[in-house]
């Protein structure tokens, strides 16, 4: 089948975007916060637990044999999405908040010694910063800032220097949540390897907008979450370098990552069952399979290219509005955060609620990003595939209203 784009046919698929808000239409605007769902990947909810209820990978029966085959062919098309070598690197975890706790408590507390660093980009979602605070105060090792510039873009330069044999890890966004910033991951992780660091890479604002190969990137661990992807919430995806997992402990202990259990001790299950203790999320794994279908069939270009425009011509509506700036303007996202001096953020947003415009305002858990910008917070604006010109058009009307109000 020809991958397509038509507005009109994807905006119906959405049910969430014909309520009202505030007695007005919904304009949704915070799709990085959240995306909403398709009425296939509802559907294949409501088709789980009424049709194909029953735990996976235990019991004999028809139902649990069924439900077992789904979930691991939902586990091989995050696979193929992800361009993985094998499913065994796919780890379902709650979502990429979880999958970095994963990753800090196991790989990264069994191999930091006191004095090695850990370098955390200060662009970072609070996911990819807090995580590995803790395991520095456990280890003894260190978390070391790479600066930002004053465009929101990373201080290659400064990052370049702090790479030494004392690093063992880089954390990083694909694409930062607050500006839309696109890391130059690529050439960071072969500075880094170059190093021997392990690098760590949020990709949970990147899966939507981009096509992901994480062996070409040559990427350690991968992570991302299902519910900015059209996927419920509850859902996420740790990738990992099969041998990394492998070598690593497991975390959470119980029911289907082992293999015997004894008082003498354990014997834990192969990959990736080692990493999925207790019953899993069986309906979110099979319905973030059906988002990553939904999306595949798409034509995502035209879609990239429909939210470009959309977000050109938003700036372009608000451009003229006394006392606003746009904070890090960045090419090629599908956000953009703003503030108007001398009013609060969080003063806009609740009128533009009043009217039907739903989009984020706070500091976006970055707060070393505010800091460092030494804002307390600002507006984004997050657009989506299903975003029309109406509703930019609704939202620049909105905006240039609440502003002549304050």
């Amino acid at each position: 089948m020809t991958a397509q784009f038509d507005i009109n046919d994807i905006r119906q698929q959405f049910p969430a975007l014909a309520q009202e808000c505030n007695g007005q239409p919904l304009v949704y605007l915070d799709s990085a916060a959240t995306a909403q769902k398709p009425h296939l990947v509802i559907e294949t909810i409501r088709q789980y637990y009424s049709g194909h209820n029953a735990n996976v990978h235990r019991g004999s029966h028809s139902l649990t044999a069924a439900a077992t085959a789904q979930f691991e062919q939902a586990r091989e098309t995050v696979q193929q999405f992800l361009h993985a070598a094998s499913s065994k690197e796919i780890i379902w975890t709650r979502g990429a908040t979880e999958a970095l706790n994963l990753i800090a408590q196991t790989y990264a507390r069994n191999t930091l010694q006191p004095g090695d660093d850990i370098l955390v980009s200060e662009l970072e979602h609070h996911a990819n910063i807090v995580p590995w605070q803790i395991v520095a105060e456990q280890t003894g090792a260190r978390v070391v800032k790479i600066p930002m510039r004053p465009d929101c873009t990373l201080d290659l330069e400064a990052y370049h220097t702090l790479l030494t044999p004392r690093t063992k890890i880089v954390a990083v966004a694909h694409v930062t949540n607050v500006t839309g910033t696109r890391n130059p991951i690529e050439a960071m992780i072969t500075a880094a390897h170059a190093v021997g660091a392990v690098v760590v890479v949020d990709g949970a604002q990147a899966v939507v907008h981009e096509t992901i190969d994480v062996q070409a990137l040559n990427a350690d661990f991968y992570v991302f979450s299902g519910h900015k992807m059209f996927a419920p919430a509850g859902i996420g995806v740790l990738y990992g370098k099969q041998a990394l997992l492998e070598a690593m402990p497991p975390w959470h202990g119980g029911g289907k990552m082992v293999e015997k259990v004894t008082f003498e001790g354990t014997t834990f299950s192969a990959l990736p069952g080692k990493f999925e203790a207790g019953t899993p999320n069986v309906a979110g794994s099979l319905a973030l399979a059906a988002a990553i279908k939904w999306l595949n069939n798409l034509d995502r270009d035209a879609a990239e290219q429909h939210i470009q425009a959309l977000r050109q011509k938003a700036l372009d509506g608000i451009k003229d509005i006394e006392d606003l700036r746009i904070i890090g303007l960045q090419p090629h996202a599908s956000l953009f955060s703003f503030v108007v001096d001398g009013v609060h953020h969080q003063d806009i947003a609740t009128l533009l609620d009043q009217q039907g415009i739903a989009l984020r305002a706070g500091h976006h858990c970055a707060h070393p990003m505010m800091d460092a910008l030494g804002l307390s917070g600002t507006l984004r604006v997050s657009l989506a595939l299903y975003n029309t010109e109406e509703d930019v058009e609704r939202f620049i009307a909105a905006l240039h209203k609440t502003c002549s109000l304050l």
